[in-house]
């Protein structure tokens, strides 16, 4: 497996050396400057691959795009996007003429990963991200308001629901918009006000799950003969969390929702990332059968790890001590890679780490989710684990 890093660009916090020095080879990252929907161009790609791969230093070498933004029009209308579609094929075509072989993308309406918390206190001090489900529904019922919102949430949720909100301030519920509605680091949507986000929703009232995941296999039909063309696997991530939110259908939250997606469109260029976190925050889904059933199919993977609550809230644990068997998972990626060519192993990523040691600081600028301590942590006990596993 090779290791790699998301870096947000020139402006993220954790520098170029901050990567090299935690011991990763291959970066992820992405234009995030293009406006969603516009194609990037090879000179854009040409000068971010000049910023990571150039300089005295030990070689990186940008490898994944995490994320190309699908814009709304195509999950709303699917094939009939066609100036969005050729814009994303266009952007491959930058990537592919630059050796960027792997896209990370998403297909989650109005906003991507969703978390109610981004400075919640663990027991030993640290931070992590938090989805609380009392929290998000006193979002939908008493901020939002969303016609139907009650429905989805039982007699207990709305009670707790109604407590919490009574007993917010104004800041609190800034706070609470800011961290739902806000676009958080590495989103590939746009950030919204209420009024937005409510326009955004009523643009999506005719898209049940069935019509949405005709939408994706329809993106799919139209991008990936061009990604097989170019060399460039295409990855799907998962829903965050995996279940439907705002009222709106989720299409990648479980093991058969990637089987139906590679059975419609079963081009080896359709491929998962695999992110043990969207994933292992569904009960249903067992982590190490997905590795196993999906493994030809995995390009990337997420590494981290969720702990569940019987509520269905549940936050960012220490990558081996959550709800995934990381081992098991890990068995199973390495048993997929050692078939595999040297240039097609599996990439992977510490992903969302804890604000801890250094990184709480009050003048220590993170991102939320992307510190380097913490993703060096979770990067250091993967590495433990990939070694004593090659060894046995």
């Amino acid at each position: 497996m090779r290791e790699s890093w998301r870096w947000f660009g020139p402006d993220d916090p954790v520098s170029l050396d901050d990567v090299r020095q935690a011991g990763a080879r291959e970066v992820v990252t992405a234009l995030h400057q293009v406006p969603i929907g516009e194609a990037w161009t090879v000179a854009e790609v040409e000068e971010r691959k000049r910023i990571i791969e150039s300089g005295p230093r030990s070689r990186l070498d940008w490898t994944v795009v995490e994320s190309i933004p699908i814009p709304d029009d195509v999950k709303r209308t699917g094939a009939a996007a066609r100036r969005s579609i050729a814009a994303w094929i266009a952007s491959l075509e930058a990537l592919a003429a630059c050796g960027v072989r792997i896209v990370c993308y998403n297909f989650m309406p109005v906003v991507d990963w969703c978390r109610t918390d981004l400075e919640w206190e663990l027991a030993n001090g640290a931070r992590a991200m938090r989805f609380d489900l009392p929290r998000f529904a006193t979002f939908e019922l008493h901020i939002l308001k969303r016609p139907g919102a009650e429905r989805d949430f039982d007699p207990a949720t709305r009670a707790r629901a109604k407590a919490v909100f009574e007993a917010m301030t104004e800041d609190d519920v800034a706070d609470l918009v800011t961290n739902i509605a806000s676009a958080l680091p590495g989103s590939t949507t746009e950030p919204l006000t209420i009024p937005a986000f409510r326009e955004k929703l009523a643009a999506y009232g005719r898209v049940d799950a069935a019509v949405l995941r005709r939408h994706l296999v329809e993106f799919l039909e139209a991008v990936t003969p061009r990604a097989e063309e170019l060399g460039i696997t295409l990855t799907l991530h998962p829903d965050d969390p995996p279940r439907p939110l705002f009222g709106l259908p989720r299409v990648a939250s479980s093991g058969d929702d990637y089987a139906a997606l590679f059975d419609a469109v079963p081009s080896p260029a359709n491929g998962m990332c695999y992110c043990t976190g969207s994933l292992g925050a569904g009960p249903a889904n067992d982590l190490p059968s997905i590795a196993r059933r999906f493994g030809p199919r995995i390009a990337f993977a997420h590494l981290r790890a969720t702990r569940r609550e019987a509520d269905g809230s549940f936050f960012e644990a220490d990558h081996l001590d959550g709800d995934v068997d990381m081992v098991a998972v890990l068995k199973a990626l390495l048993a997929e890679d050692r078939v595999r060519a040297s240039d097609r192993k599996i990439v992977f990523r510490s992903d969302h780490g804890h604000r801890m040691l250094d990184d709480l600081g009050p003048t220590k600028r993170t991102n939320p989710g992307y510190t380097a301590i913490g993703r060096l942590r979770g990067l250091a006990e993967l590495r433990g684990a990939i070694r004593a596993l090659e060894a046995g």
